[in-house]
């Protein structure tokens, strides 16, 4: 907006806000009213045609896009995975070439379907989606118009209520005389600017409307057209699809049922798909800690000192050390308590510290605690003396024979306390409760 504009819509806003209240007297045309309502819709219409024609347009090549790159999706998943580090028979070639060369026919069927209906979704772009683009210009152009004769029109009222105001003057002045040739020389401009927009628009509208009759019913047409051409081309080219990988006599979950076989029970039974699923109990968290084998056992417990059995006498594995990685060991050895602890020799270095040790003096006991921190005020408490039920916001409520912790009181019991009690804080009547 160029700065003239600028001042022309600070003059123009008072009079803005009187035609939005209804304030004073206004200008009002019903034949440009209805075209104007007419128009609106047509704006409406316009812009929703060419949005919904984009859409449609975007949906099918979106459609054929989306299925190509289904297929290469399906066609990675049944590669083999042979090779990988997490595959445990990684020597072993597994995978599925006839679903592959299923999906890659596929892909192709899709790829020169893409290509057939490629000139009908470029007729939609040619003759729908781009004159409907050419009709907004247009239509954008006369709504211009339209607010031109807006702004001709407050001008027109501006000046005629000023003049009005002048002319209703008993007593002029030579300045009110002067103010007046002016305000009736401002009138008749804005008159003649406001006359010329408002009858182009009243006599040209109509035009429009007729114009959009022909406009739209070979639009519509050739839209409706286009489609059954894209729906007859889909359908024939699928029609022709026969890929041997996909059993077409069968319905469709039937033949579903018939390619997964057992394979979402055999999934179901695995106890890494369950752990997020509701309603079952979660396996825990960590199993038990398998067993050392026998050969890499120690002699013994670090608290069992050292052994007495010899180091060439061969060593029985226990019932824990049988168990394998995973597997829970009995519930006699999982219950049985820990060996006692037995001294160790005194011709030990540890028995030499522990004699050592044992030979000087205790030292004194540390002073006893203090019963509640120094300089800590004690807690003052009342026990209530009748059953009080809170009566307002904010209120304590109690029993006989509570004890409530004082947290502000004064010296008169007729007053309200302050206290708090399980938990609950708020005020009581003093003179229910005693102290101590």
């Amino acid at each position: 907006m160029s700065f003239r504009g600028f001042q022309k819509s600070v003059v123009r806003a008072p009079q803005q806000l009187k035609a939005k209240f209804n304030i004073g007297e206004h200008t009002k045309d019903a034949v440009f009213i209805d075209s104007e309502r007419r128009f609106e819709e047509l704006e409406a219409e316009t812009k929703r045609l060419h949005d919904e024609s984009r859409k449609y347009f975007d949906a099918i090549n979106g459609m054929l896009s989306h299925q190509i790159e289904f297929s290469k999706a399906m066609t990675e998943i049944y590669k083999p995975i042979s090779g990988r580090v997490s595959d445990p028979d990684s020597l072993v070639v597994h995978g599925n070439p006839e679903g592959i060369r299923a999906c890659e026919e596929y892909e192709l069927v899709v790829k020169d379907l893409q290509d057939t209906i490629a000139p009908e979704l470029e007729m939609i772009e040619s003759r729908i989606i781009r004159p409907s683009d050419e009709l907004l210009d247009v239509l954008k152009n006369i709504r211009k118009t339209a607010v031109k004769r807006d702004h001709k029109q407050l001008d027109y009222d501006r000046h005629r209520a000023t003049l009005k105001k002048l002319q209703d003057k008993k007593e002029k002045s030579a300045k009110d005389e002067k103010a007046t040739w002016k305000a009736e020389n401002e009138l008749e401009v804005s008159t003649q600017e406001f006359n010329y927009f408002n009858d182009l628009l009243k006599d040209e509208l109509p035009k429009l409307f007729a114009l959009e009759r022909q406009f739209i019913q070979p639009l519509f047409q050739s839209f409706y057209y286009m489609q059954l051409n894209i729906f007859y081309t889909l359908h024939e080219k699928m029609q022709q699809c026969d890929i041997g990988y996909f059993n077409l006599n069968l319905d469709i979950m039937e033949a579903f049922e018939q390619k997964r076989g057992d394979i979402q029970e055999q999934a179901e039974k695995m106890t890494i798909v369950r752990f997020k699923t509701s309603g079952r109990q979660r396996p825990p968290k960590y199993g038990p800690k398998p067993a050392l084998e026998a050969g890499n056992a120690p002699a013994g417990l670090l608290t069992q000192g050292p052994s007495t059995s010899s180091p060439s006498s061969p060593t029985t594995p226990g019932p824990a050390a049988s168990f394998k990685h995973g597997q829970q060991a009995p519930t006699e050895a999982a219950e049985s308590p820990p060996p006692p602890y037995s001294a160790p020799a005194l011709g030990t270095p540890s028995a030499a510290l522990a004699a050592a040790v044992a030979g000087k003096p205790k030292p004194p006991p540390p002073k006893p605690k203090p019963s509640r921190l120094a300089g800590a005020p004690a807690v003052e408490t009342v026990t209530a003396l009748y059953d009080y039920s809170a009566q307002a916001e904010g209120d304590l409520s109690f029993r006989a024979g509570d004890v409530i912790e004082i947290v502000t009181r004064t010296p008169n019991e007729n007053e309200w306390w302050q206290g708090k009690i399980n938990g609950r804080q708020g005020q009581f009547p003093g003179n229910y409760v005693t102290l101590g």
